[in-house]
């Protein structure tokens, strides 16, 4: 396995395009876990799961009707051959994420899918909710983004052109399940850079992990 560099944080705090930057930046590959449990969400969906049914849940994660892969530029999710990774950005499939996130058995049934993309390259950005907690917690660096709610809903919006007040609610009420939930809760990892990206550029941004990076990793 390579090296692994985790960017966590909550939802629209810059992680996929810093993650996408850095990795460029290293010419190594990147990846987002968030991404698996949105295409978990997204197929449930699809699928008419019952998203209480834990069972039928971790089941499906395991199918052979969907998977995730390494991609450039994004994180992509592909179901019955079908690349759906714009799907799985809508807020509805994010709520839903959110929500069947909360299981440990689904969290359980994901967890070595994500830990092989590490086993892809000599090097991997890992960015997440829980990738310096959880997923790798032998990361040789971690760096944990933040931003005011009022600015990571107004990125959103741009982003996917919906009402800003509308996805900050959205928004404040995933960080609180994501942050109490029992299961991997949403929380900065021990030894992380903490990076306020609110009044930063993204330049500005990885420019910091990456001179964290040099300190923590020799290339």
């Amino acid at each position: 396995m390579g090296y692994v560099i985790t960017i966590d944080g909550p939802a629209a705090s810059g992680k996929s395009s810093v993650s996408r930057q850095l990795s460029k930046l290293l010419n190594i590959p990147w990846v987002s876990t968030g991404a698996f449990y949105r295409g978990l969400a997204f197929v449930a969906l699809q699928e008419k799961i019952d998203l209480t049914n834990t069972v039928a849940l971790t089941e499906l994660a395991m199918s052979n009707i969907w998977k995730v892969e390494m991609a450039s530029e994004k994180t992509e999710v592909w179901y019955k051959n079908k690349n759906v990774s714009d799907f799985i950005l809508h807020e509805d499939v994010g709520n839903v994420a959110s929500k069947i996130s909360h299981y440990p058995e689904v969290r359980s049934s994901l967890l070595d899918h994500q830990r092989q993309c590490a086993f892809k390259a000599e090097g991997l950005v890992a960015e997440g909710r829980d990738c310096g907690t959880v997923v790798f917690p032998q990361a040789e660096v971690k760096v944990y983004l933040t931003a005011k709610s009022e600015n990571r809903a107004q990125r959103r919006a741009q982003e996917l052109g919906l009402d800003q007040k509308e996805l900050q609610v959205q928004q404040q009420q995933r960080d609180q399940q994501d942050s109490t939930r029992k299961a991997a809760p949403l929380q900065i990892p021990q030894d992380a850079l903490v990076v306020d990206t609110t009044e930063l550029s993204l330049n500005d941004v990885v420019e910091k992990i990456y001179k964290f990076t040099q300190d923590k990793i020799s290339f």
